[in-house]
């Protein structure tokens, strides 16, 4: 059996196992929430279904952090983690969708949408945008719950004071200070120092993203399995720039994605007001005149295709693509030349390499 076969075996082990998890561990809070009511079956509802396909990213990341550590294939603690894992990325995702007032998550309605939908289709009292928001506050927050609760299965492994309690712990903290950081950008990237928007969009994108996209999940996996610290700096200088190069590349597809592929309506990024690299590259370096012009337009929920277009074409003739897909490369390469370096067999380095290279070159 190759090395790729050996990969893809195990890979569909472990995320059928992370899925069979999942499913396991919100039937049980499905049994909880229904004794409290019925009316409450919603919330559950909308976990199951965020948390239902998906990449899968987080949770690969930490099982080949756990097999590159030595750790066994087939280990029930590292399925739980993914499930962990797997239950914090869609809490952020329904607070990240609330916060961004985007109503589509992965070709669908986002949850705030679809319990703003459940109030329309009722006929309820009062505002449905706002009992969407409401709802889906206290599902992301139940969400966030029902993860530290699977990671506490984990066991002797995740316990108090241990790497990788402490790995999870900080992931869940600075993913916050980095939403804190994105929408402060939102509202004082306007009057800030332009010259800055590129460095502060850059902060924002390590701490709301990159670390918990791949870095930390990559060193929960290395921790779990008693990786020594010299390996989990190792896979930090592998993944640190990696997730950051997966994040910019999130960033482009959101500006000049196609929606059929990414799930997203075309130019939403703009519409959401999203300062990124690439905005920041673009405000720096074009004309003032279009500079102000895409200052003035960011953020508005009402942008119509032609100004999408006319975005495009300031951030392509101005070179911010250019620039943001060569930092996008340089980052790739910091990222590949540090895995080569980590003193790992070859199954699990091959696969590393096999999700990086897709977390980079993604088209969704």
């Amino acid at each position: 059996m190759t090395a790729i076969s050996l990969i893809g075996s195990e890979q569909t082990e472990f995320i059928g196992g992370v899925a069979g998890k999942l499913h396991e561990f919100l039937s049980g809070q499905q049994e909880l929430m229904a004794s409290v009511s019925p009316d409450v079956e919603p919330l559950i509802g909308s976990i199951s279904n965020l948390v239902t396909g998906g990449k899968r990213l987080r949770a690969l990341m930490c099982y080949w952090g756990w097999r590159g550590a030595g750790g066994p294939a087939g280990n029930p603690e590292i399925v739980t983690a993914g499930c962990a894992l797997e239950l914090f990325q869609a809490a952020a995702l329904i607070h990240d969708d609330i916060i961004d007032r985007s109503d589509t998550r992965r070709g669908g309605p986002s949850v705030h949408k679809r319990f703003s939908q459940l109030h329309e289709v009722n006929g309820w009292a009062l505002d449905s945008g706002r009992f969407g928001d409401a709802a889906a506050i206290l599902t992301g927050d139940l969400c966030l719950s029902f993860s530290e609760e699977s990671f506490t299965e984990i066991g002797a492994r995740a316990a108090a004071g241990s790497p990788a309690r402490r790995i999870f712990n900080v992931m869940r903290a600075e993913v916050m200070a980095g939403q804190y950081l994105d929408i402060l950008e939102e509202v004082a990237g306007p009057v800030r120092d332009r010259a800055g928007s590129v460095a502060r969009a850059q902060s924002i994108i390590r701490y709301k993203s990159a670390k918990y996209s791949t870095e930390h999940p990559l060193a929960l996996g290395g921790a779990l399995a008693g990786a020594p610290a010299t390996l989990l700096e190792g896979y930090s200088q592998f993944s640190l720039p990696l997730g950051e190069a997966f994040q910019m590349r999130d960033d482009v597809l959101g500006v000049f994605g196609d929606p059929e592929t990414t799930g997203k309506p075309a130019g939403d990024d703009l519409r959401e007001g999203k300062r990124t690299v690439l905005v920041g590259f673009a405000i720096n370096q074009a004309p003032r005149p279009e500079a102000d012009y895409l200052d003035r337009m960011l953020g508005n929920p009402l942008l119509m295709e032609g100004e999408v277009a006319e975005i495009r074409r300031i951030i392509i003739e101005c070179g911010a693509l250019e620039a943001t897909e060569s930092l996008i490369g340089e980052l790739s390469r910091k990222a590949f030349d540090a895995l080569e370096r980590l003193p790992l067999q070859d199954l699990p380095l091959t696969a590393l390499r096999q999700l990086a290279e897709s977390a980079v070159s993604r088209a969704a």
